[in-house]
């Protein structure tokens, strides 16, 4: 794996630099959208991605009550705060700084992710990967995972990687049996520093940056993209990224595409207009 800055032979390039949309979503709580707003509807299998930054509490203390989701997954990423999550299967869990909660909604499943704290900085991402229309009747079930159990690599001096999915070198992420096959990781750079992430081949992907700037890509194509861009990653078996002036840290995703009718209606995402009213109806009914 390069480090260095040369240029490896399938980089991948940036096609376009995405910036989030401010919403409001559960009780009112302040985020910004990235995937799945108006601009930037999805990048199959990435049906959303939302980060949750705020030191105000009335930004988020009235999280996110009771609601129901089918035929998708959810994946919490905490970088700062406590979120509680609760579910009417009687699961519960505390979300805290550095850990993860992979969710596989499948055939349906009503909870609540609620702050657990009344000050302070609340800090992370929710990211929806659809599921294969095989697996959208698939049993509920939670991946919980403490931020103890998640691998960290230093691969040379002034990088650092948290792999939660996938794998770097012989290092393996702790969410397992996904259908998407993914990869997440967690890139620190310090400033110079510069790092090669292998990425499958065929695999969509997508790198957020949430603190500094970062130059993505190889060579000439390039680009700068700073706090709050999201870069749109091209075919290639992996992105070279570095670090200019300042430390830079982002998340990088990539997962298989679906190629698979996408029908979606709040927390419902299905392949048809015609499950979509079914899951409505299950939901009214009780039937989650």
């Amino acid at each position: 794996m390069n480090t260095q800055a040369s240029i490896p032979s399938g980089s991948r390039s940036v096609s376009r630099v995405v910036k989030g949309q401010a919403v409001s979503d559960g009780a009112g709580v302040k985020l910004n959208r990235i995937i799945g707003q108006r601009d930037f509807d999805m990048l199959d299998p990435f049906l959303m991605l939302d980060e949750f930054r705020s030191d105000q509490a009335d930004d988020y203390l009235a999280g996110f009550p009771n609601h129901p989701h089918r035929g998708f997954e959810t994946v919490t990423y905490m970088l700062a705060g406590r979120m509680r999550h609760a579910d009417n299967q009687g699961n519960s869990g505390l979300l805290s700084p550095g850990s993860v909660q992979w969710m596989t909604a499948g055939r349906g499943i009503l909870h609540s992710e609620m702050p657990e704290q009344e000050d302070g900085l609340m800090w992370g991402f929710q990211l929806w990967v659809n599921l294969p229309a095989r697996d959208k009747m698939t049993a509920p079930r939670y991946q919980d995972i403490p931020a103890d159990n998640i691998p960290e690599l230093e691969p040379t001096t002034g990088v650092a990687l948290r792999v939660i999915a996938g794998r770097i070198d012989d290092v393996v992420g702790p969410v397992s049996g996904v259908a998407t096959e993914p990869v997440y990781v967690d890139l620190s750079l310090q400033p110079g520093r510069a790092f090669d992430v292998p990425l499958p081949a065929g695999h969509n992907a997508f790198a957020y940056v949430y603190e500094g700037s970062a130059s993505i890509g190889a060579g000439p194509a390039a680009k700068t993209v700073d706090r709050g861009g999201l870069a749109v990653l091209v075919e290639g078996d992996r992105v070279h990224v570095a670090a200019g002036d300042s430390a830079t840290r982002l998340i990088i995703v990539a997962g298989k595409p679906l190629r698979e009718p996408v029908a979606k209606h709040g927390p419902f995402v299905m392949n048809t207009p015609e499950q979509i009213v079914e899951a409505i109806r299950d939901f009214q009914s009780g039937a989650f």
